[in-house]
């Protein structure tokens, strides 16, 4: 194993996250120049998440053994022949696969509570395929005046407040650990933690770090209402 590779539970996690960001984002933010690189004529193709967040449609390997485990070959050649969605579906089960490969390969020298502890914290982010087939989008919590407020009107933060601007989270609300459990970015697909900001999409719902889709809770006190950029791809389309 290279000097360089993750050692620590927390080194091999950080490594886990960044090609788990970047397999989402290529998978969801990112799918149409995802799917078009994907071109059954082409030879064996293989989608790779790499540690600086970046994502990659490349040939296999060429070292014999590869110095780190492939992910799933061919990946392009059952592109036409299903449903999009479901073709999508089957290459973040694959990815899911890849990256619990690659982790554990890093972890091979960690003892039996350090192995417990890295599954533990890579257990608390929803996997790939929750992501793409939505098992893991945010739903809006109920306000407490529901009542004859339209939805453009009243918009609603992760604690369920009405709000006159568009679903932002931030800190100055207390919110309930349990609750929150099931809230992740739609981009990175990070869990929810008060100390970061976040933002809504008033058309999709789903939730986003600020960072994510590159708002500001200043920018987004100017906002009425928030397309986030999956919307507007589509709007685009």
């Amino acid at each position: 194993m290279a000097s360089s590779s993750p050692r620590t539970v927390e080194e091999i996690f950080k490594d886990y996250n960044a090609r788990h960001s970047a397999l989402v984002r290529a998978l969801t933010y990112d799918v149409d120049d995802f799917y078009s690189q994907c071109d059954p004529d082409k030879e064996n193709l293989c989608l790779y998440g790499h540690p600086n967040e970046a994502w990659e449609v490349a040939l296999p390997a060429e070292e014999v053994p590869p110095e780190l485990p492939e992910p799933a070959l061919g990946i392009n050649f059952a592109r036409d022949g299903m449903n999009r969605k479901d073709w999508l579906s089957l290459v973040a089960v694959h990815s899911d696969c890849w990256l619990l490969s690659v982790a554990f390969y890093f972890g091979a020298r960690l003892n039996r509570n350090e192995r417990k502890r890295l599954f533990s914290m890579i257990n608390d982010l929803p996997t790939i395929f929750e992501v793409v087939t939505g098992r893991k989008q945010v739903k809006d919590k109920p306000t407490v005046e529901s009542g004859n407020k339209s939805r453009n009107s009243t918009k609603r933060s992760l604690d369920g407040q009405p709000r006159n601007n568009p679903k932002i989270a931030d800190n100055s609300y207390e919110e309930d650990e349990e609750e929150q459990g099931d809230t992740f970015c739609g981009i990175c697909g990070g869990g929810y933690n008060s100390d970061e900001f976040w933002i809504g999409c008033d058309n999709c719902e789903r939730w986003y770090h600020g960072k994510c889709v590159k708002i500001t809770p200043a920018k987004a006190e100017m906002i009425k209402f928030y397309n986030c950029p999956l919307c507007q791809k589509k709007v685009r389309q």
